[in-house]
């Protein structure tokens, strides 16, 4: 995984967590340890990439310290319908990206964007 790769997965761990996605606690220290491989520096990543089993309550918080660290923050907008949007273009370049399963990524806009805006024709 090279560098780029690592800082892109973070951003979107970051972005999950701020749109209420559940990310479990390896994958965030997986996410922390393919960084740190991949020479990320930031204070609190050689932590997070550590802990152990019986450390993984501590993830969360450490996860953040990182992102904050490297200014990968994403602060979904306040106003509902933004916010609706942004999750609708966030799931739509994943889709686009492959990260994401089309007819999964549709689903979930469906679901949770278009139904949250009354169905606009733009999406």
């Amino acid at each position: 995984m090279t560098k780029d790769e690592a800082l892109d997965r973070l951003r979107q761990l970051a972005r999950a967590q701020a749109f209420g996605r559940h990310v479990g606690s390896d994958r965030l220290i997986q996410a922390g340890l393919d960084a740190l491989l991949a020479d990320v520096d930031a204070p609190s990543l050689a932590l997070l990439a550590g802990l152990g089993r019986r450390e993984e309550h501590e993830a969360r918080e450490l996860f953040d310290h990182v992102v904050d660290e490297l200014g990968l923050g994403f602060e979904v907008p306040a106003d509902p319908t933004a916010a609706r949007w942004a999750l609708a273009h966030w799931l739509a370049a994943q889709i686009v990206d492959g990260s994401l399963d089309p007819a999964t990524g549709a689903d979930l806009i469906w679901v949770e964007a278009a139904s949250e805006l009354g169905y606009p024709n733009r999406l």
